[in-house]
């Protein structure tokens, strides 16, 4: 039994079509027809019954999906010690990181490293989303995260510090009705709304703090922003309204079975220094109050 046809096995089994498994490996279509057919000959029963809506996995295919998903975290286990013996400062190095703390605080100081290590291939993953450290997807994060996945170890560089910005023209012209500008999961009026105006109405929700910056300078209301975000948007300036102390803070992390790879190593410590000069830009200390 080959591991490669396995792939395609689970890929199929995951995915439910011939065409989503191909996206998900990175191959045609007709590459993945191609070795489920070799696989189901090789082991003599077919796998996959037909239909309109896709693929679905027959009793043999059920039998073995447990046993393939076994062999796969194990292959991941050996790529990852493998990765761990890699003592060459050299090589791919995946950062997974939000769209606003690279171009905010991280790219304009990643210059640096890439003189330092010409050998080291930087790739940045610029996404919200929670990219799968424990499948190599990537070699580092860096998280706004109130508590990071038990599997990941790391450090929590500082605490953010947030502030209620509003666009210098918006200040002048502001109505009696006072605009907000609130997260999408944000169902109830937060309690600095609350505190700051009696009358206030949501002009947009978004589901991502850069665009809120945005919206804010153009207009729309006050944001509750980081303060990284908020003192370097052009166009917004910061109410004098202490915010509390917020759960959420900066960690760099990476996987546990990673922690002494060179180049891992290497990009971790520039990534906390870079953070850790930036320290009054995060805590909202370069700030002038409106």
């Amino acid at each position: 039994m080959n591991w490669n046809d396995l792939k395609y096995f689970l890929a199929l089994a995951r995915e439910g079509t011939i065409s989503s498994a191909g996206r998900l490996l990175n191959v045609k279509h007709t590459t993945v027809a191609r070795r489920i057919e070799a696989l189901e000959k090789s082991l003599g029963t077919r796998l996959f019954d037909k239909s309109r809506s896709g693929y679905a996995m027959t009793q043999a295919a059920e039998n073995l999906f447990q046993q393939v998903v076994a062999m796969e975290e194990k292959v991941r286990t050996i790529d990852r010690q493998a990765a761990n013996q890699d003592s060459a400062l050299a090589g791919p190095l995946k950062l997974t990181i939000a769209f606003e703390l690279a171009n905010r605080l991280i790219i304009p100081k990643l210059d640096e490293f890439c003189q330092r290590f010409p050998d080291i291939n930087m790739q940045l993953l610029m996404t919200k989303s929670l990219v799968d450290l424990a499948a190599m997807e990537a070699d580092l994060a860096i998280r706004m995260t109130p508590n990071p996945p038990d599997y990941l170890v790391g450090s929590e560089v500082m605490k953010l510090h947030h502030g209620i910005y509003v666009s210098q023209e918006h200040l002048k012209h502001r109505d009696s009705k006072t605009k907000v500008i609130l997260f999408r999961s944000e169902n109830k009026l937060p309690d600095w709304v609350k505190q700051f105006t009696a009358n206030s109405e949501v002009s947009l929700r978004f589901d991502d703090v850069g665009s809120m910056a945005v919206a804010a300078t153009n207009g729309f209301g006050m944001a509750k922003l980081p303060c990284f975000i908020g003192d370097t948007q052009a166009g917004l300036v910061r109410l004098d309204y202490q915010m509390p102390p917020s759960d959420w803070g900066i960690w760099v992390l990476n996987h546990v079975e990673l922690r002494t790879t060179a180049r891992v190593r290497a990009c971790k410590e520039h990534l906390i220094s870079v953070l850790e000069n930036q320290q009054d830009l995060i805590a909202g200390n370069l700030s002038n109050y409106a």
